[in-house]
């Protein structure tokens, strides 16, 4: 494709007193958005999950106005106190209530934060899980940039079966590590200049010759092998060619230049410390991820459900609420269900900063937001309570999403049947996912 006199390259950047920062989306720049017809443009997904439920009061209850799940139905509802934050972008969510993962539902109390994206039952002695939602969505156009997928999670790491710190999960259900400091993350995908070119390129070549040699080893292994022990080599095969698979993603991409981007944009020195300017940060990470197209598809755990041992556990505490497990299981408690859901509250807040974030970018003849979805909610009504998740799911009004609506479903539509909607919506072939039966004819225009 030729420039044009006018057009401006997307990596642009000005620079002045040794500082160098990043231009916005111009409409001059001949490979930004502005330039692609809307059927080019890039779709995406962000998923965001946190634990124990949340503030369901009674409808008589006197603090019935902190009850997560709006007042009224369809596009007739209003927030409750709980969601309020989420007013300024009331036409780009769609909350919903009386769904769960059937599988879910046979399990412990706090034990499905691992199955949200996979909708999978993790059972004794091995708790094998499957494919997320992300991942899934990563085989079929994570080559399409630099990142197949962005992992993310306050507690960083993998954590342990039922307890994991991360929501995505490989096609042999493996839980991939989560990154959990801003300024590693922020590194990760915009840092390292030009000198260390030829550092990673050695780093990847040794890489990919270290990963032959194992496969051919193994290939001779394995007709030596009883069924169970090929099967268990068959499970670390998978997860060598998966490494594999980022080695040869990293290496094509190794002579194109990072997106240049302000590190001042970001709190990068924020720490659990202080949850609002933490939270915010991440997300600002995944709208950078996003804006600069160096990876379409995130998933950010905020905590996960092993109670006090946890840094997340600790959010409610730093604004004067308490830790996060209690405040979850005092919900039933005179005045319990208020707090929780000014934690829910703040929680929001943080969303609706997103998504308003999202929203207020321009791209082509919309927005960021218009081809990017958000699913944000937990595997828990109450705490311990594997039905009835409290969902919102927001933004894609570009790839087909009606929006500005409170669905009321029940448990007898599977809610594989949204993932599989918001599949489709990114052009991700699929027949199927968990017990999915269909897509959702209710969020579609």
């Amino acid at each position: 494709m030729s420039q044009k006199s006018w057009h401006i390259n997307r990596r642009t950047f000005l620079r002045g007193t040794g500082i160098s920062l990043a231009l916005p989306l111009l409409e001059g720049m001949s490979f930004g958005a502005a330039a692609k017809k809307p059927a080019d443009l890039p779709r995406r997904m962000c998923s965001v999950y946190f634990p124990f439920g949340v503030a369901l009061p009674n409808a008589k209850s006197k603090d019935a106005n902190w009850n997560w799940f709006p007042n009224g139905e369809g596009k007739e509802f209003q927030f409750t106190d709980t969601l309020k934050p989420l007013e300024a972008v009331k036409n780009d969510v769609t909350v919903i209530s009386g769904m769960s993962h059937a599988a879910g539902r046979k399990m412990g109390g706090h034990d499905t934060g691992d199955t949200f994206l996979t909708g999978t039952a993790l059972t004794k002695p091995r708790f094998t899980n499957t494919i997320s939602l992300d991942q899934f969505a990563a085989a079929s156009m994570g080559q399409q940039t630099r990142f197949a997928s962005l992992t993310l999670s306050s507690d960083g790491g993998v954590g342990e079966p039922t307890r994991s710190t991360t929501l995505s999960f490989s096609r042999s259900g493996r839980p991939i590590p989560a990154l959990s400091k801003p300024q590693q993350i922020f590194d990760r995908m915009f840092g390292k200049g030009d000198g260390e070119l030829a550092a990673q390129r050695r780093r990847l070549t040794n890489s990919g010759s270290m990963l032959d040699s194992i496969l051919a080893d193994a290939r001779l292994l394995k007709g030596r092998l009883g069924k169970q022990d090929q099967r268990k080599l068959q499970e670390y095969l998978a997860s060598v060619r998966s490494i594999e698979q980022r080695v040869a993603q990293s290496q094509k991409w190794l002579d194109i230049p990072k997106a240049k981007v302000d590190p001042k944009s970001v709190a990068l020195a924020a720490s659990p410390q202080g949850p609002e300017e933490y939270i915010r940060a991440m997300y600002d990470l995944v709208f950078l991820a996003f804006q600069t197209d160096t990876t379409r598809l995130a998933t950010y755990m905020l905590g996960q459900v092993a109670g006090a041992t946890t840094i997340a556990n600790k959010f409610p505490a730093c604004i004067g609420l308490g830790g996060w497990h209690g405040l979850a299981h005092g919900a039933g408690k005179k005045g319990g269900a208020k707090k929780l859901g000014k934690f829910d509250q703040f929680l929001a807040k943080q969303l609706s900063y997103f998504l308003k974030r999202l929203s207020d970018t321009p791209e082509g003849d919309g927005s960021l937001l218009d081809r990017t979805m958000v699913f944000y909610g937990s595997s828990n009504s109450k705490t311990h309570r594997n039905t009835n998740y409290p969902l919102v799911l927001a933004g894609g009004r570009g790839l087909g999403l009606q929006q500005g609506q409170y669905l009321k479903m029940t448990d007898k539509t599977p809610l594989a049947n949204v993932f599989v909607t918001m599949l489709d919506r990114l052009k991700v072939p699929v027949k199927s996912f968990a017990d999915s039966n269909g897509e959702m004819s209710e969020l579609l225009t």
